[in-house]
């Protein structure tokens, strides 16, 4: 089994068994906000910022989702409302894109909108240094995190979380 999968696992559970206990004394956000513009991701509760973390985008940032195979992130309104401990790429939460305001404007315009949009940790096989993965947009359109962000993230937000994703 791989270091990281393995790794995941074990924080899903020993996270569980945390929470269950009574253990993890965290604040859970009750939304995230992605501001592409800033490369930030922030964890919100109550209208306070909790975390504030880095990001890398889409390999074509500037514009919201259109078409599947586009390279951009999506911009709007949607839910965290999938998580996945054995990711290709550390831990990663689905975004709910496309909604059905999104399908209705590709049919419109005979494209397909694409999906599996998710906030995601790093590689678990990296092609490129970590340095590229830090200082760049590499995605395929998807929110990536540091590993350890991930962790945060994974451990404050539950589903159907909202998130906003805005230019």
């Amino acid at each position: 089994m791989k270091l990281s999968k393995l790794f995941s696992q074990t924080l899903v559970t020993g996270c569980l068994f945390a929470i269950s206990c009574g253990a993890a004394e965290f604040d859970m956000a009750d939304r995230v906000v992605i501001r592409k513009a800033d490369r930030q991701l922030l964890l919100m509760k109550d209208g306070s910022v909790l975390r504030t973390m880095s990001i890398a985008l889409g390999l074509l940032p500037k514009g919201d989702k259109k078409a599947e195979g586009d390279f951009r992130t999506p911009e709007g309104s949607y839910t965290l409302n999938k998580r996945n401990p054995a990711s290709d790429y550390f831990l990663s939460i689905q975004i709910s894109y496309p909604d059905a305001e999104d399908i209705r404007e590709s049919r419109l315009l005979g494209i397909d909108p694409g999906g599996q949009i998710m906030i995601h940790g790093q590689p678990n096989n990296p092609k490129y240094s970590q340095t590229y993965y830090q200082q760049n947009d590499w995605t395929n359109g998807c929110i990536a995190v540091s590993n350890a962000d991930m962790v945060d993230i994974w451990l404050m937000t539950s589903a159907d979380t909202p998130i906003e994703i805005s230019p």
